[in-house]
Formats: structure tokens, C-alpha cells, sequence
């Protein structure tokens, strides 16, 4: 019995150490023979604020059901950050479709410069000091898989060095 509650403690905590964001929640409509039929669909974002962060998209016929499965979803597909300091290592675009976003670094106390999903995803995910641009189609669910995408291929010096076989010294010349 004390085993049981013990992971039951534990699962809490670790559903506990992420926040979340709603990115989008939309009504949708399906065209049916008897009319129509309504339902929801949530875009929702997670993150540790410690270089952890993820992106999902839950439907279903109420918005709370579709909340859970946003969420759910979200921490299913965490991304993990390479982050320095609480900037980013390196300038970055992140594509997805029509989107794309820059990810610039930025000096310490400039802020979290970005608009729309960016900003949000950026902020989970523990960026303080960053500057971005989105070019091409401003669409909430675009640019939040382009941001994560931009994330996504961050890279350290060190795991560059690592990757390459050298020291950092040789590298950085």
C-alpha cells in the first residue's frame, strides 16, 4: 500500500515540474447527414523551463477532453534544449510548411523578443534573452512546430566538438 502511494507521488511530481500553455483552442464543425457536429480542437504546449519542451493537438466533442489530450500529447512528443546561459548557443531558422522562424541569440537582459506561439514555446522551454522573426504564414500551429523544429536543432559547442571527435579548442581555433 505504501509502495503504491509512494508512485503515485512521484508520477504527480513529475506531471508537477511542467507548466502549460494553451496555444490555440478552435471550434470545429464536420458536415454530417443529420447536420452538424460540433467539436474542439486545442493546440497546447509544455515545458520545465529547463531546456525541456513539447507541442500537441487534442480533439474531441468538449474542451476539457481535448485539453487532457492536448496536454497529454504535448508531454508524449518533449523535446530536449541546448541551451547557454539562458540564450541560445547559436542563431537558428526553424521551418515548417510556409512557416519559418529565426532564432537569434541575444545579450543578457535584452528579453524574450518574439510574438505569437514563439514566444510561449520559448518561455516553457527556459529562453530568457532571445530575439526571433517569423517569416511567412503567422498561423499559430506553423510557427509553433517551426519554433520547436528551430529547437530542435540547436547544438552546443560541446556536443558539436563531441560529434566531430575533437576538443573544444580545436574548434573554436
Amino acid at each position: 500500500m505504501a509502495r503504491e502511494r509512494d508512485n503515485r507521488d512521484s508520477r504527480d511530481n513529475k506531471d508537477n515540474e511542467f507548466r502549460e500553455k494553451l496555444l490555440r483552442i478552435s471550434r470545429v464543425s464536420k458536415t454530417v447527414k443529420g447536420g452538424r457536429r460540433i467539436s474542439f480542437s486545442v493546440l497546447a504546449a509544455v515545458g520545465d523551463e529547463k531546456g525541456r519542451v513539447g507541442i500537441g493537438l487534442g480533439k474531441a466533442n468538449g474542451v476539457p477532453d481535448a485539453i487532457k489530450k492536448a496536454i497529454a500529447s504535448a508531454k508524449k512528443n518533449l523535446v530536449t534544449v541546448s541551451l547557454k546561459g539562458g540564450t541560445l548557443p547559436h542563431e537558428q531558422i526553424g521551418k515548417f510548411n510556409a512557416t519559418s522562424v529565426l532564432l537569434k541569440p541575444a545579450s543578457k537582459g535584452t528579453g524574450v523578443i518574439a510574438g505569437s506561439a514563439a514566444r510561449e514555446l520559448l518561455e516553457l522551454a527556459g529562453v530568457t534573452d532571445v530575439l526571433t522573426k517569423i517569416r511567412g504564414s503567422k498561423n499559430k500551429d506553423n510557427v509553433a512546430r517551426a519554433t520547436l523544429e528551430g529547437l530542435r536543432q540547436l547544438r552546443t559547442i560541446e556536443e558539436v566538438a563531441r560529434l566531430r571527435g575533437k576538443s573544444v579548442e580545436e574548434i573554436l581555433g
